[in-house]
């Protein structure tokens, strides 16, 4: 299992911590969980720079926020914006990567993938069957670095998963095999240790949330799984 190594500041306090996976925080907001996330070691932080979406931050914001960070990849997410757009944008922001949504077009990510590290964002729903699915993976153009397999969006738990619902778990364990996965999903903090020995993936995802007043809010849920992510045998 890959383990990662991160070096940075949180509160005042430098922190040092190799967790057993690579972990991406997306769609940050604020600087509270920016600093939060680089201090616990995640590999990346996500910003989304789509305008009109419901976590959208303004470049000028997110390249604030980059500048107080260090010892993490920056990550650009996008819906349909055109390929010159965000070429653009991953220019002035000096972007690490780019994460472009299940509705992204097929060219744009064949003109980002020689350019730039591409995550692709696949979200499946109810009505998507296991066939369905693996075509998802299958049809994606080629060179893409990682897929994110969003099951978080629809609300699917990991309990769901084990029951075989809407994909088996053996379904999904076959396509981490064949493909370079992070995963998305709502599950409780005790499960995370099961989840990384059923499945290979390369990482998981995780998000960020609004602040309850400026620089302050509750971490104890996510202290909670990176707590458990932490290798005790660096």
């Amino acid at each position: 299992m890959q383990k990662v190594i991160a070096l940075t500041t949180f509160a005042g306090h430098k922190i040092r911590h190799m967790l057993k996976t690579k972990i991406k925080a997306g769609s940050i907001t604020n600087l509270t969980d920016a600093r939060y996330f680089a201090a616990r070691g995640v590999h990346w932080l996500g910003f989304d720079l789509s305008p009109g979406s419901d976590n959208y931050m303004a470049p000028a914001q997110a390249l604030a926020i980059k500048e107080w960070v260090d010892g993490v990849e920056i990550v650009g997410e996008y819906n349909l914006e055109p390929a010159e757009e965000i070429r653009t944008a991953a220019a002035e922001l000096g972007l690490d990567a780019v994460q472009l949504s299940m509705v992204a077009a097929d060219t744009v990510i064949r003109e980002l993938v020689s350019e730039l590290p591409v995550i692709k964002e696949i979200v499946p729903g109810y009505y998507h069957s296991a066939e369905d699915l693996k075509e998802l993976f299958e049809s994606a153009p080629e060179g893409i670095r990682y897929f994110l397999l969003n099951l978080e969006k629809n609300s699917f738990t990991w309990q769901d998963i084990q029951a075989g619902s809407p994909f088996s778990l053996a379904t999904i364990r076959e396509i981490c095999r064949e493909f370079p996965v992070l995963l998305a999903l709502n599950f409780k903090p005790a499960e995370v240790t099961e989840i990384l020995e059923e499945l290979p993936l390369k990482g998981l995802h995780l998000k960020g949330g609004d602040e309850e007043k400026v620089g302050f809010k509750s971490f104890d849920d996510l202290d909670e799984i990176l707590d458990l992510l932490e290798d005790t045998d660096e």
